[in-house]
C-alpha cells in the first residue's frame, strides 16, 4: 500500500480547499521572506551609505546631530552654518588624518516635476574630497581642479535627471549663474548618485556664503582614539560633533524596534496559516473517517495512517512555502518602493535583499510550523478504529 500516492490523491479531491490553504501558507512565506530581506537590505544599505561618506566624524553647526547626518546622507536644505576657520582648528588634533569642508545649498527649481522641487548643490574641496572618496569612478570627464571654477560634477542619477553630459551648460535657478559639466560619475549605489557637486568656493560666491560651511568631514588616522578626538571637538564653540557610528547605531535601534513589531505581525500571519492547515487537514480526516477505517482494516498500521496525513500536510506547506518565496522575489522591487515611500530616510541600494539563506530560513520556518500543526490531525487519524468508523458510516 503506497500511502504517499493516497495522500497525493486526497489533496486533489478538494482542489479549491487545497489551493486556498496553500495560498494562506504562501502569503505567510511571502511576508516572512520579505521582512527578513528588508532587515538585511536596510542594514547593508545603511552601512554602505555611511562607509561611503569617507569619514568617521562629521562636524556641523549646533543643532540636531541626527537630522544633520540624515541631511548630509540624503541631500537637502535647512543646515546651519559654521565658520570656515574651524578647519585649521581641527587639523591641530593629532588623530586627524585629513578633513574635507562641505557647503550644501538648496534652490527651488520650478522646472522639476509637476510642482517644482528643491535642487541641492554640494560644494566640495577639489583636493580633499576626491581623496576621501576613491571608490567614485567617472563615466565621463573628471573632477574640477579649481575651487572657484564654474564647473560641476554630476552623480549618475543627477545626470540622468538633468539630462546633461560633459561640456553641457547648466543654469542654476534663482541666481542666473551658468556652470559647465566637467564630469559624470558612474553609478555607485550611494547617496552620491543623486548629488550635484560644485567647487566649494563657487558655492560660497554664488550663494553669498563666503567663509561658511555646513559640514566638515573628518577622516581619522588608522588606530587613533576616535573618542578622545570627539571629546576635544565637543569643546569647540557652536559646533556639533556627529559620530557616524553613533548615528548608525541610533537608526538601527529604531529599525530594530519597528522590526520587532512587524515580525510580530508576521508571526500572527504564520499562526493563522498554521490554523488553516489544522482546519483543512482535520476536516479532511473527518470526511474520510470511514475510508481510513477501511484502509486500517486492510492491514494499514497507525504509523502508516499518521505518515499519510503528515505527507498531505508536508505537501501543502512545501508548495505554499515555495510559491510564497517565489512571490517575494517577484514583488521585491514593489516592496522596496513601498518602504521608500513610507520611511523618512532610506539608504541607497536594494532595501529588500533576498538570498538563498533568507529564503531557506523562511522555507524551513514555514514547513516546520506547518508540520507541527499537522501532528494533531495525523494523530487523530492514526487512532481511528476500523469497526467503529465503518459502523458510523453505515448509520449515516
Amino acid at each position: 500500500m503506497n500511502v504517499y500516492a493516497i495522500a497525493y490523491k486526497n489533496l486533489l479531491r478538494k482542489k479549491t480547499r487545497t489551493a486556498l490553504t496553500a495560498g494562506g501558507i504562501a502569503l505567510s512565506a511571502w511576508v516572512l521572506a520579505t521582512l527578513l530581506g528588508f532587515n538585511r537590505g536596510y542594514q547593508q544599505g545603511l552601512n554602505r551609505d555611511i562607509d561611503n561618506m569617507g569619514f568617521q566624524v562629521l562636524l556641523t553647526a549646533k543643532g540636531c546631530p541626527y537630522e544633520a547626518a540624515t541631511l548630509m546622507l540624503k541631500g537637502g536644505t535647512g543646515l546651519r552654518y559654521m565658520p570656515e576657520a574651524v578647519v585649521k582648528t581641527v587639523y591641530k588634533n593629532p588623530e586627524v588624518d585629513r578633513v574635507t569642508p562641505m557647503l550644501m545649498h538648496g534652490v527651488f527649481d520650478p522646472d522639476k516635476g509637476e510642482n517644482g522641487a528643491v535642487a541641492a548643490y554640494l560644494g566640495v574641496d577639489a583636493g580633499s574630497f576626491p581623496e576621501m572618496k576613491p571608490y567614485l569612478e567617472f563615466k565621463q570627464g573628471g573632477w574640477f581642479s579649481d575651487n572657484n571654477a564654474y564647473m560641476a560634477v554630476l552623480g549618475y542619477e543627477a545626470a540622468e535627471l538633468e539630462q546633461r553630459e560633459v561640456g553641457d551648460k547648466m543654469l542654476i535657478p534663482g541666481v542666473d549663474k551658468e556652470i559647465t559639466v566637467a564630469g559624470v560619475l558612474k553609478r555607485s549605489g550611494s547617496q552620491d548618485d543623486g548629488t550635484i557637486f560644485l567647487p566649494i568656493g563657487t558655492v560660497q560666491n554664488i550663494f553669498n556664503r563666503k567663509g561658511l560651511l555646513t559640514g566638515l568631514g573628518i577622516k581619522v588616522k588608522k588606530g587613533a582614539d576616535i573618542s578622545a578626538l570627539e571629546n576635544r571637538l565637543y569643546d569647540l564653540p557652536d559646533v556639533q560633533v556627529v559620530s557616524m557610528s553613533a548615528v548608525k547605531a541610533t537608526i538601527m535601534n529604531l529599525v530594530n524596534s519597528a522590526r520587532v513589531i512587524v515580525l510580530g505581525i508576521a508571526g500572527i500571519a504564520l499562526i493563522i496559516a498554521m490554523a488553516g492547515v489544522v482546519n483543512t487537514v482535520l476536516m479532511s480526516v473527518m470526511e474520510r473517517y470511514a475510508e481510513i477505517g477501511i484502509i486500517k482494516s486492510m492491514g494499514a498500521m497507525p504509523a502508516d495512517i499518521f505518515r499519510m496525513i503528515w505527507t498531505e500536510t508536508a505537501v501543502l506547506c512545501g508548495l505554499g512555502g515555495a510559491f510564497g518565496i517565489g512571490l517575494a522575489f517577484v514583488t521585491a522591487r514593489l516592496a522596496d518602493a513601498a518602504v521608500r515611500y513610507f520611511l523618512p530616510y532610506a539608504p541607497n541600494g536594494a532595501l529588500v535583499a533576498l538570498d538563498w539563506r533568507i529564503c531557506a530560513s523562511a522555507f524551513v520556518l514555514i514547513v516546520v510550523g506547518g508540520l507541527a500543526s499537522g501532528v494533531y490531525p495525523a494523530w487523530r487519524a492514526a487512532r481511528v478504529r476500523p469497526l467503529e468508523a465503518i459502523r458510523i458510516e453505515g448509520e449515516q
